[in-house]
């Protein structure tokens, strides 16, 4: 059975057949985060709270695929790797650079070099999205960059879209996708997402289909109900801030299914498994023990001919976090994997690409 991403409806015989487990079943549809006793400080679901404590392993899709799934992609490679970059922030304040510069992201002689971005973006190391396009298209592939939409006095607010019309239009033109980064509220707020999408759709002269949400805010199903009423076609923020891996133990695209109705959710959900500050932040880990963790997500999208999303930031491409991230991608090439956008994986799962 080919199938490019999985469809919980009853006219296909693996919904069922998953439903008949209800341990996968729950899993896949997230059924423990429907009314949290508890979230964090950012009224997130995190990790450590969760009964998927063997994150590394795709539970859902070796389900999936043993009983029958055969995804296929483009030019007949093995699996995909879906390049995104959240958009987070185009220039540093001069005690950002300070703080990053103590953190040992940059040295001493690129900090003092982005004190001058106010001055001109060729001291601007967050202007690099032409530098990024050129790394990606050296290895043969393209990627999503979602971009925040904020208006002045929004929580975040780090630069206002409509000054980066021009930039936009240079990404669009080269082929790779523009999405909308969601605030703080739009997760959970229908008038706010509306105009944050609409305020980008206005920058990019076109309609926008992908979204993540800044800070992987998500609230299961409610988000993916906002989404799809307001009309993306797909999402990739299903994923743990906290930790690296398959949230609900899928390593491929979905439509989500709402416990509360009884009916599939029209959109679809490309699970975040691998983001850059994870390993940084919050898991601590060293660029060793960040590449051996990415090899080993790798893998496992490729055994199940899946999908793997990963999220770089503008920030982290520099030094030993740009050098990873080439290594990712060089690793994922010699694997046989297709490197491309969010915009063309969700083509490629409903049959437009």
């Amino acid at each position: 059975m080919i199938s490019n991403y999985f469809n919980p409806d009853p006219v296909n015989p693996l919904f069922d057949k998953l439903k008949s487990n209800h341990e996968l079943w729950n899993l896949f549809a997230r059924q423990e985060e429907y009314n949290p006793k508890f979230l964090d400080e950012y009224d997130r679901f995190p990790h450590y709270k969760s009964n998927n404590q063997n994150i590394l392993f795709p539970h859902v899709s070796d389900f999936l695929v043993n009983n029958g799934m055969k995804p296929q992609y483009p030019g007949n490679k093995k699996f995909a790797l879906c390049l995104t970059h959240d958009i987070d922030a185009v220039n540093y304040k001069l005690l950002r650079v300070g703080k990053l510069y103590s953190q040992k992201k940059y040295t001493l002689s690129q900090a003092l070099k982005m004190s001058l971005n106010k001055i001109s973006n060729n001291h601007n190391f967050l202007w690099n999205f032409e530098d990024i396009m050129n790394i990606e298209e050296k290895h043969g592939g393209k990627s999503t960059f979602y971009f925040l939409a904020l208006e002045k006095g929004d929580k975040d607010h780090t630069y206002d879209i409509i000054r980066l019309k021009g930039e936009l239009k240079k990404i669009k033109a080269r082929g790779w996708e523009v999405g909308l980064h969601g605030g703080h509220t739009a997760y959970n707020d229908f008038n706010q997402l509306i105009k944050e999408k609409k305020r980008l759709e206005n920058a990019l002269g076109r309609t926008v289909i992908g979204y993540r949400n800044h800070y992987i805010k998500f609230k299961i199903p409610e988000t993916w109900e906002l989404l799809q009423k307001a009309g993306f076609k797909y999402d990739t923020t299903l994923g743990f801030p906290g930790k690296v891996g398959f949230r609900n133990g899928m390593c491929h695209p979905f439509k989500p299914y709402n416990l509360d109705s009884g009916k599939k959710i029209d959109i679809i959900e490309l699970p975040l498994n691998i983001m850059d500050g994870s390993f940084d932040e919050h898991m601590k880990l060293s660029m060793e023990e960040s590449w051996q963790l990415s090899k080993q997500l790798i893998d496992a999208a490729a055994k199940y001919s899946g999908v793997l999303t990963l999220v770089w930031h503008n920030s982290y491409m520099i030094n030993e976090w740009l050098e990873l991230y080439e290594k990712i991608l060089s690793y994922s090439n010699e694997k046989g994997a297709w490197l491309t956008s969010g915009e063309e994986i969700y083509k490629n799962a409903v049959g437009e690409y």
